[in-house]
C-alpha cells in the first residue's frame, strides 16, 4: 500500500515515465524469449525511431530514464538481464531524443567460462550497465548502420 501511495505522490511525468518503462521491458523480456535476435533488433529499431518525439515525455533527463529503468527492474518479477535494461533504456532514450548506443562485449571469466554484457552508451558515457570490470569487455561491432 505504501508503494501506491508512492506512486500516486509521484508527478504525473515520474508515473507515465515509469509505466512506459514497465511496457517497454516486458515487452522486450517478452521479445528476448520469443523472437530471434535479429528480429528483435528490427523491432525495438522501429519501436525507437516510429514514434520519436511524437510521444516524447518532454525535458526527460538521462538520470530520471535510469530511474525509471532500475525501479521498474527491481519491481520485475525475475528482475531483468542486462540485454532487457539496455534495449528499453535505448528505446525511452530515443523518444526523449537522445542518441543513445547499445553496446554489445564478450569476455571469458576466470575459470574460462564465455560472458556476455549489454549496455547503453551516450556521448562516450556509460548510461547503463556499467560495472567495475567492463574493460574486460570486448565490445563487438556496433549494430548502427547495420541492415537488419
Amino acid at each position: 500500500m505504501k508503494r501506491l501511495r508512492n506512486f500516486l505522490k509521484m508527478s504525473n511525468r515520474a508515473r507515465v515515465l515509469l509505466l512506459a518503462a514497465l511496457i517497454l521491458l516486458t515487452g522486450v523480456r517478452l521479445g528476448l524469449l520469443l523472437l530471434p535476435f535479429r528480429r528483435l533488433i528490427k523491432l525495438v529499431t522501429l519501436i525507437s525511431e516510429g514514434l520519436s518525439h511524437e510521444i516524447a515525455i518532454n525535458k526527460v533527463s538521462l538520470g530520471q530514464i535510469v530511474w525509471s529503468v532500475n525501479v521498474v527492474t527491481r519491481y520485475t518479477p525475475g528482475g531483468a538481464k542486462c540485454l532487457a535494461r539496455a534495449l528499453t533504456t535505448q528505446i525511452l532514450m530515443s523518444w526523449c531524443g537522445y542518441k543513445p548506443e547499445l553496446r554489445i562485449g564478450v569476455a571469458r571469466s576466470e575459470t574460462g567460462i564465455f560472458e556476455a554484457h549489454a549496455w547503453i552508451e551516450y556521448q562516450g558515457q556509460v548510461i547503463i550497465g556499467y560495472l567495475q570490470d567492463l574493460p574486460r569487455f570486448v565490445p563487438l561491432p556496433s549494430l548502427e548502420g547495420v541492415k537488419i
